[in-house]
């Protein structure tokens, strides 16, 4: 078992790895110039790199406690996002629609894409019948 996502466990390393992610977004928050920011960039890459080597558990967990902290007193007032990521301005702008819309289409416009749409009613067909296979068939309702 390579790793396990889901359960939120997640080793030293990795969340020196994050720190130190965050940390250089920081920095992009604060310096618009790529020279400077690449100065403070390789800054705070030596000092992620003296303290690598450290085989103490307890000394490590606390560079990274403070390393926390100080990130966390350093945040930017007005963080960067990407456009698409949540937060940012374009977050979920494009709505991508559901596949029932296309039950919806008017017959002239599925006249348009005839093998496509072949093609789709059988895919159904076999999605209903390996449900029915796994699950039993669809009970009716009654009506009143």
């Amino acid at each position: 078992m390579a790793s396990v996502p889901f359960l939120g466990i997640r080793t030293h390393s990795q969340k020196v790895c994050s720190l130190y992610k965050r940390a250089l977004r920081n920095l992009e928050a604060y310096y618009d110039r790529r020279h400077v920011y690449r100065y403070q960039a390789v800054l705070l890459r030596e000092r992620f790199n003296q303290n690598a080597k450290e085989t103490d558990m307890r000394k490590a967990t606390q560079m990274l406690k403070d390393g926390e902290e100080e990130l966390f007193m350093q945040l930017h007032p007005i963080p960067r996002k990407f456009a698409l990521s949540e937060g940012g301005v374009a977050h979920e702008r494009v709505v991508t629609p559901p596949d029932w819309v296309l039950d919806y289409w008017h017959p002239l416009e599925k006249a348009h894409f005839p093998e496509y749409f072949k093609r789709r009613e059988q895919r159904k067909k076999e999605f209903i019948a390996l449900w029915e296979k796994e699950h039993g068939p669809a009970e009716k309702e009654e009506k009143h």
